[in-house]
């Protein structure tokens, strides 16, 4: 299995992710747009078990975002504020920043969400399926 590495900004936080993502998809939630301080979030998901974080204990920061099974808590290094990932689905899983990455990933991003309620400035173009929630299973 093909390893990834990825890092914070400053790279205090980094990471190993196996490159085997079972989905990819780009967030335009309005959590999402405040923790990345962008138009969305690509990130892709993956078992928690599977990311391997190479962090000193006070550099790794969790902040939580949303309630109840939505909710996450956000993975950001404590130096550079860089949002690395999200435990996700009772902390079952990860969404790993796409952004973070070192190396390119396999996968690629499969569909756009929470696109009713992404900003106005920001269209989306490339023609993936877009969705006013999470895509139907």
């Amino acid at each position: 299995m093909r390893i990834l590495q990825g890092s914070c900004l400053c790279g205090a936080c980094t990471y190993e992710v196996e490159d085997d993502f079972e989905y990819a998809l780009i967030c335009h939630c309005s959590q999402c747009r405040r923790a990345t301080g962008a138009g969305s979030k690509p990130f892709a998901g993956i078992r928690a078990e599977r990311l391997r974080v190479h962090a000193p204990e006070r550099l790794l920061r969790y902040g939580e975002s949303g309630e109840g099974e939505r909710g996450s808590h956000d993975g950001h290094c404590a130096r550079c504020g860089s949002l690395l990932f999200s435990l996700v689905r009772k902390q079952r899983y990860v969404h790993v920043t796409l952004g973070t990455l070192l190396d390119s990933p396999t996968i690629r991003p499969s569909a756009h969400i929470f696109a009713g309620s992404k900003a106005d400035w920001d269209p989306i173009c490339d023609g993936l399926p877009m969705f006013d929630a999470f895509p139907p299973d």
